[in-house]
C-alpha cells in the first residue's frame, strides 16, 4: 500500500478505469459476437449498425488502436453480405 496520499489517489483511479475498460471492452466483444453469430443478412445488418458505433468509440478513446478498428469493421461487413 502506498503512503502518500497522492499515490492512494492514482492507484484508486487506475482501478477505476481498468474497471471502466473492462466494461467497455466487455460489450464491445458482445456486440462484435452478435454480428458473427447473425442468422440474416437484415439482422447482421442491424447488429453490425450498433457494433460499429462501439467499435468507433473505443477506437477514438484508445481502448483499440483506430487500424485495428477499421480492419475489425471491414471483416464483419464482409461477413454480413456474405450471409446471403
Amino acid at each position: 500500500m502506498p503512503n502518500i496520499k497522492s499515490a492512494t489517489k492514482r492507484m484508486e483511479l487506475s482501478r477505476k478505469w481498468a474497471e471502466a475498460n473492462r466494461r467497455k471492452r466487455s460489450r464491445l466483444r458482445t456486440a462484435i459476437k452478435r454480428v458473427r453469430t447473425a442468422s440474416s443478412t437484415e439482422e447482421g445488418r442491424e447488429f453490425l449498425r450498433q457494433a460499429t458505433v462501439l467499435i468507433d468509440r473505443a477506437a477514438g478513446k484508445r481502448l483499440m488502436h483506430p487500424k485495428k478498428a477499421d480492419r475489425i469493421k471491414s471483416r464483419l461487413s464482409k461477413h454480413v453480405e456474405s450471409l446471403g
